[in-house]
C-alpha cells in the first residue's frame, strides 16, 4: 500500500498547526479520522512521524525529513495541474502577482488595466507584501510573479530588470518654498519630514542615504500607507521622499531635487528559477515589458 495525497496533506496540516484539533478544523474532518489517517501513513512508511508526548505535536526527525519532500511533491503536483489546465489561447487563465507596497501607488493600476484590455479572460490575484515574503511565496509556489528590486536574492529566485526608479524630496505645491534648486541635503537637518514606516524597503533606502551624508531630519510622521502620506504632505508643510512616478500623478505635490541626489534603484520582475511558466504568466511578462518601454522607461 502506497501513501495517498490525503496522507500528505493531513500530515502537513498537523505539522503546521501543532495540534490535531486545529488541523482537523482546518481540513474539515473529525479529529479521530485525522489521527487514524496519520497512523495509517506511519504504518505504511514503517516509522513514527509525530511525537505526541508533549502538549503540542511535533515532527520526529523522520517526520521532518518526510514533510520536507512532501511539501515539494504537493507544490510540483499543483504546478502540474496548472500546466494541464493552461489555456494557450488566453481565453481564460489565472495569474498570482505580488508587489512591494510602493508599486500599488503607480504601477499595478496600469498593469492591471493593460492585462484587462489584452486578455480579459485572465483573472488576476494581486497581493502586496515585503520583498522577503514575495521571494518566499515564489519558492513555495504561492505566487507566480513578483515585482520588487534587484539585489541579493534567495537561492532559486531569478530577477529580470524592468526599469530604474528615482526617489526625490516632495513637498506640497501650496507650501513649496522658494529656494535655489537642487537643495543641499544638509539643509534637511532642521526640516520636519513625513516618511514611510520601516515596513517599506523604501524607508531603508532613505535612511541609508541620510546616514551616508550625516543628516538627521526630524521625523514628524511615519505612515505605512502611500495614500495617507501623500494626503498628509499636500495638506501640511511637511516634506517626504517618494518615487518620481508617484509625484507625477499628484498635481498637489512638487518634487524638490536634492544635492547629492538620492541613489536610484532597479525594479525587477521576480520568478522562481525552475517554475512552470503558464500562458498567463508569459503574457503578463510580455505586457509588463511593453508597458515599461512605452510609459515608464
Amino acid at each position: 500500500m502506497a501513501p495517498e495525497l490525503r496522507h500528505l496533506r493531513y500530515l502537513l496540516a498537523v505539522a503546521e498547526n501543532g495540534t490535531f484539533t486545529r488541523a482537523a478544523e482546518e481540513l474539515h474532518v473529525s479529529q479521530p479520522t485525522l489521527s487514524q489517517q496519520i497512523k495509517q501513513l506511519e504504518r505504511i512508511l514503517g516509522v513514527q512521524l509525530l511525537d505526541r508526548t508533549g502538549r503540542t505535536v511535533r515532527l520526529t526527525d523522520a517526520g521532518a525529513a518526510y514533510v520536507h519532500h512532501a511539501r515539494h511533491a504537493l507544490r510540483d503536483l499543483a504546478a502540474a495541474e496548472r500546466a494541464v489546465h493552461d489555456v494557450h489561447d488566453l481565453t481564460r487563465g489565472h495569474l498570482r502577482l505580488a508587489v512591494t507596497p510602493t508599486f500599488t501607488a503607480y504601477l499595478t493600476g496600469p498593469l492591471a488595466a493593460e492585462l484587462r484590455t489584452r486578455h480579459p479572460g485572465i483573472a488576476l490575484t494581486l497581493r502586496e507584501m515585503s520583498q522577503d515574503r514575495i521571494e518566499s511565496g515564489l519558492l513555495t509556489d504561492e505566487i507566480d510573479l513578483g515585482i520588487a528590486f534587484t539585489g541579493t536574492h534567495q537561492p532559486g529566485i531569478t530577477a529580470t530588470e524592468l526599469f530604474t526608479e528615482t526617489l526625490t524630496l516632495v513637498t506640497s505645491t501650496r507650501h513649496s518654498a522658494e529656494h535655489e534648486l537642487p537643495l543641499p541635503v544638509g539643509d534637511l537637518t532642521e526640516r520636519h519630514l513625513a516618511l514611510l514606516s520601516g515596513d517599506f524597503a523604501t524607508r531603508g533606502h532613505i535612511d541609508t542615504y541620510f546616514k551616508r551624508h550625516g543628516v538627521s531630519p526630524r521625523i514628524a510622521v511615519e505612515a505605512n500607507s502611500i495614500q495617507a502620506l501623500t494626503e498628509i504632505v499636500q495638506r501640511t508643510t511637511l516634506a517626504t521622499v517618494l518615487p518620481d512616478a508617484i509625484t507625477h500623478d499628484h498635481p498637489h505635490l512638487t518634487p524638490c531635487p536634492l544635492n547629492p541626489p538620492l541613489p536610484t534603484r532597479t525594479v525587477a520582475l521576480l520568478t522562481r528559477t525552475d517554475a512552470y511558466q503558464s500562458a498567463a504568466t508569459r503574457a503578463f511578462t510580455r505586457l509588463t515589458h511593453d508597458l515599461i518601454r512605452t510609459r515608464l522607461a
